[in-house]
């Protein structure tokens, strides 16, 4: 199991939509429909991430952000507000509050478990600079695995290389020479490289690498 995620959403048919795409992705999860239900499953289950609504029947998603960041048992666990106040000082009092990320409605559930994972690697320690994300692409160096908008992304060994390459010396360019010598077999020929960069253009999208015409590649 990956964790436990309580999501804290009156909306039934909502709630229902993000816990199964959760499970699907192996996360434990718990539901509660008001503040109150949320409180009593904070106070009995371990909890890794809360899903939290503003607008509740109860209480607001704010007064209980407030409540779990006062508790010195519950204060390190990751909120994502999921609401649809859409105004800036709505989001601004959210990460005031301690939210660790606002997401507002309508989204996408593949945006929706893109911020799950980052939240849940920023919150357990991942080091910096393991964990790139270029717009909706994640890319964890140590797990060596990459996401678009939520969907696991397969990659060969050979283009993995040259983008971890790319991401240790990002905003740099990188020349094809070194890529061959460092990082692929050194008896392909420098043009291969490209052969990849197309590849790797064609899954992760053609903006994400940039060509430093006449030397190499880069990402900004």
């Amino acid at each position: 199991m990956k964790g436990t995620l309580l999501i804290v959403e009156d909306d039934r048919d909502l709630s229902d939509l993000i816990a199964y795409n959760l499970r699907r992705e192996g996360y434990q999860v718990l539901t509660a429909s008001s503040g109150a239900q949320a409180l009593k499953l904070l106070d009995s289950q371990r909890i890794d991430l809360i899903l939290l609504d503003i607008m509740l029947p109860d209480y607001d998603g704010y007064r209980i952000a407030q409540y779990v960041r006062s508790r010195q048992d519950l204060r390190m666990i990751p909120i994502l507000f999921i609401t649809a106040k859409d105004r800036e000082e709505d989001k601004l009092k959210g990460f005031s509050v301690g939210g660790d990320d606002y997401i507002t409605k309508p989204f996408s559930i593949k945006e929706l478990l893109a911020r799950v994972r980052a939240v849940l690697m920023r919150s357990k320690g991942v080091p910096p600079g393991r964990v790139h994300n270029i717009g909706d692409i994640t890319v964890d160096l140590d797990t060596k695995k990459v996401w678009k908008g939520g969907t696991l992304v397969s990659l060969t060994p050979s283009e993995f290389r040259i983008l971890e390459a790319l991401l240790e010396n990002r905003g740099k360019p990188v020349s094809r020479e070194r890529l061959v010598e460092n990082y692929l077999d050194r008896d392909v020929f420098d043009r291969t490289v490209d052969v990849h960069i197309k590849n790797l253009r064609e899954k992760l999208g053609k903006d994400v690498i940039k060509t430093v015409r006449g030397f190499g590649y880069k990402i900004e």
